[in-house]
């Protein structure tokens, strides 16, 4: 069950990462809500993907703390309400895409997902594709398939790192429909990107720059290719 409109869904308090003497992420305090759209933007090596790893608990903190509805990253609370898809999706050599749908499902104890699934593999252009392996997939199928397999399970959080990468412009299309479906929904989504058309539509955007948030609002309110260059 999602958490009320306007409920604090993620949080960090001065959340950092170093690597010996490069900052990776300087001390962030923020707080993303429920039904909110945001965009994280910024040049290679600002911090985004360092962010939403540690967010997601996959990449230990320097100081400060996370929590994704109220629990820790990592815990196996805020992993259960948190949905990530990487840059690279991690896709198993030897499970055939519905294996893939079937697994992530019942990992999360989803219900009824069988419809949902059938929805999004149409919708993804994947239906034809189902019994395959994704291993053997371009990178665009093999990015269709990680979004295939954040958005058909439960969540609260969806954080999502550069997803445009290989996506033909009806992939793009597509992505920008079902993101926009779970905010309506209640949802949080965070996006990672450097497209800026997708920024521009967003509730919210923030830039990071050499590890430092420079910006944290709405996309009108700044101009945003000054904000990656």
């Amino acid at each position: 069950m999602r958490p009320p409109s306007g409920a604090t869904v993620m949080a960090t308090s001065q959340l950092s990462k170093a690597y010996g003497d490069l900052i990776a992420l300087q001390p962030l305090d923020m707080t993303v809500t429920a039904g909110q759209k945001v965009a994280l933007i910024g040049r290679n090596g600002s911090g985004k993907s360092t962010l939403l790893k540690m967010v997601a608990g996959l990449l230990e903190a320097s100081t400060g703390s996370a929590t994704v509805n109220g629990h820790p990253s990592g815990s196996i609370e805020a992993r259960g309400a948190l949905s990530y898809l990487p840059d690279e999706p991690v896709l198993y050599d030897d499970l055939s895409v519905i294996e893939h749908v079937e697994y992530t499902c019942r990992l999360h104890a989803s219900v009824d997902w069988e419809a949902r699934a059938v929805s999004l593999l149409e919708r993804l252009g994947l239906l034809d594709r189902a019994e395959s392996l994704p291993s053997t997939f371009s990178r665009g199928l093999r990015q269709k398939t990680g979004t295939l397999l954040a958005l058909v399970r439960p969540y609260s959080l969806l954080l999502v790192d550069e997803p445009f990468v290989g996506l033909d412009p009806a992939g793009r299309d597509t992505f920008v429909d079902l993101t926009e479906e779970a905010v309506q929904a209640g949802a949080a989504v965070v996006v990672a990107t450097h497209q800026l058309e997708y920024a521009k539509a967003a509730d919210r955007c923030i830039a990071l720059r050499d590890g430092l948030r420079v910006y944290d609002g709405p996309p009108g309110d700044v101009d945003l290719a000054a904000l990656v260059d």
